[in-house]
């Protein structure tokens, strides 16, 4: 996407709705141009009326004159910077909201690939540069281009010889503002980077605070951090030098040019070419010029990096789901809930040539019988999660067919298909919120009872009744205030309260003490009671109670059976059940 593309993108897509704002605010620009340009004009009659010839009347008309176009200035100038803060406003919300949604709605493949720190830093640091685009960058080309013509207009009136001299400076700062701008887009790209990055690492910081404290890394992660702002403050730094090399070149040149000035009228008044007063109302208005040549000349700049911003953020509004949908998908109408996985292939990687696909499944074939409990069984790495991840079309497989009750999922609503599945994992996934709200996510509209009632049949009532706050109680980021089987409980509870007839479980007793396992257990019994239940499972407890198990070893199904079949024709079961038997 080429600059004008971006911008014309950005204009359809969010500034177009503000144009009345954006209107008015340019029509203000002109009040400001106009109040500026007669501002350098009533020096020439101040001069030339009040201190030669002494006219008393004017002495008082003209300082009030001035003080009038100072105010119609500020005001104008103050109320066309407060409707275009309000559009700045308003399109940062609309870009913020629009990656939020798309971001909660993307595969959960984009969100893999990318640190969030680094989505954090599009959504603010990105996001900053390009409504800074829109809210400073808008309106100072306007007003300060208007400017710059009612001010070239005074000295033009005031002596058309000088004005050529002077406006020889409008080229000169351009092309170094060119060279500056190019610089500095550069840098903004590389700043942008590193402030991802650094976002990166404290949000890692953050969430591992224990393990850091467990492994005495204190000094080490300081050290790291100290390195990371080092990096962020040079690119800052480098960034900032870029912007204020401007300052010296134009100070440089407006030095040069009113010396050429001062110069070429001290000539023009000794041959009485121009008055005193034609001089100084164009000295003053050559003056006031600076601002607006100096803001026109880095202008540049401000718009290189909201592009760049823009460019960064507009892929991740535009990123579309991989997942296959159609109009004419249906609802899934759920009777017994058989799940058959049919010649099943699948790879983590995107790219369209199958033959050379990193495969993690490799024809997998599978019959989960309704309202049984079937377990996955087999080392890490071996495919397991992904075989769970596949039925509510976390991913999808790029070959083969999986079928619920004989209906294709992949002609299936989404949201119809996961409506009636609940999944349970070893990494509890919970809200910085209350007890009552992390429960109550899986169902809006749940009635108080009914959470209440979820949580006792969880076993998670036992705990909850204890707390200062009970159900009220705010359990901090990722439920940092609760143990690990107390989170566990609260993530069945949720699972209870959807009332779904298909139960996924990724380990979801692992690393639990006796008393609490035995607990979960119980509660996990009356979750699964009479549902398709699909487990993966390093527990005797769970596999053992299967209605069939799985062996799964590289993405292939080995072994398939009950308990005594396999330890009588697998190896790697017989090898798995040992050594569950010996720890």
């Amino acid at each position: 996407m080429n600059n004008v593309k971006t911008l014309k993108r950005l204009y359809e897509d969010y500034t177009k709705k503000h144009l009345k704002k954006i209107i008015l605010s340019i029509l203000l620009s002109l009040l400001v141009a106009g109040s500026t340009s007669s501002i350098a004009y009533l020096l020439d009659p101040a001069i030339k009326e009040i201190f030669v010839k002494k006219d008393q009347a004017l002495i008082i008309i003209i300082p009030l004159f001035i003080i009038l176009a100072f105010s119609v200035k500020g005001l104008s100038l103050y109320i066309a910077k407060v409707l275009m803060i309000g559009v700045a406003a308003e399109v940062r919300k609309d870009v913020q909201v629009q990656m939020i949604n798309n971001l909660i709605d993307a595969d959960t493949k984009l969100i893999d690939d990318k640190h969030s720190g680094k989505f954090i830093s599009n959504l603010t640091n990105d996001v900053n540069h390009l409504t800074n685009l829109i809210s400073s960058g808008i309106l100072n080309l306007f007003k300060d281009t208007l400017t710059l013509i009612g001010l070239m207009s005074v000295m033009f009136y005031q002596n058309w010889k000088l004005s050529l001299i002077a406006i020889i400076m409008i080229p000169l700062a351009s092309i170094a503002a060119r060279s500056l701008g190019k610089r500095i887009t550069k840098v903004s790209f590389e700043q942008m980077d590193r402030a991802g990055i650094l976002s990166s690492y404290l949000i890692e910081m953050f969430k591992n605070h224990k393990l850091i404290k467990i492994f005495q890394k204190e000094i080490y992660e300081k050290n790291r951090a100290e390195d990371f702002l080092n990096k962020a403050k040079e690119k800052g730094r480098k960034m900032q030098v870029v912007f204020v090399r401007a300052s010296p070149i134009m100070e440089t040149m407006t030095g040069i040019m009113i010396a050429i000035l001062i110069y070429y009228s001290g000539k023009l008044i000794m041959s009485d070419e121009i008055d005193i007063n034609n001089f100084f109302s164009f000295l003053a208005a050559m003056m006031l010029a600076y601002q607006p040549v100096r803001s026109l000349a880095t202008l540049n700049i401000v718009i290189n990096q909201g592009i760049a911003s823009a460019e960064r953020i507009l892929p991740i509004i535009d990123e579309k789901s991989k997942l296959k949908s159609n109009i004419n998908d249906k609802e899934l109408n759920l009777s017994k809930g058989d799940i058959v996985f049919e010649n099943i292939k699948f790879s983590y990687d995107n790219s369209n040539d199958n033959k050379n696909k990193v495969i993690t499944l490799n024809n997998i074939n599978l019959k989960m019988l309704g309202g049984k409990i079937t377990s996955l069984v087999g080392h890490s790495g071996s495919g397991k999660s992904t075989i769970l991840n596949l039925i509510p079309r976390i991913y999808d497989a790029y070959e083969g067919e999986i079928t619920i009750d004989n209906q294709s999922i992949y002609k299936t609503k989404i949201n119809s298909l996961r409506s009636n599945i609940s999944f349970v994992s070893q990494d509890t996934n919970l809200f910085d919120d209350t007890i009552k709200n992390n429960i109550a996510y899986a169902d809006m509209d749940a009635s108080d009872e009914e959470i209440y009632n979820a949580a006792k049949l969880s076993y998670a009532s036992e705990f909850i009744e204890k707390l200062k706050n009970g159900y009220d109680t705010k359990i901090g980021e990722d439920g940092i205030r609760l143990s690990g089987g107390e989170k566990q409980r609260l993530s069945i509870a949720r699972a209870i309260l959807k009332k779904s007839k298909i139960i996924l479980l990724d380990e979801a007793t692992s690393s639990l003490d006796a008393e609490t396992e035995d607990k979960i257990q119980k509660a996990i019994t009356y979750l699964t009671k009479d549902k398709t239940t699909i487990v993966i499972a390093h527990r005797l407890s769970t596999i053992l109670n299967s209605d069939k198990i799985y062996v799964i070893d590289n993405g292939n199904v080995v072994a398939e059976g009950n308990h005594d079949k396999l330890m009588n024709n697998s190896e790697i079961y017989k090898n798995f059940y040992n050594k569950q038997i010996k720890t």
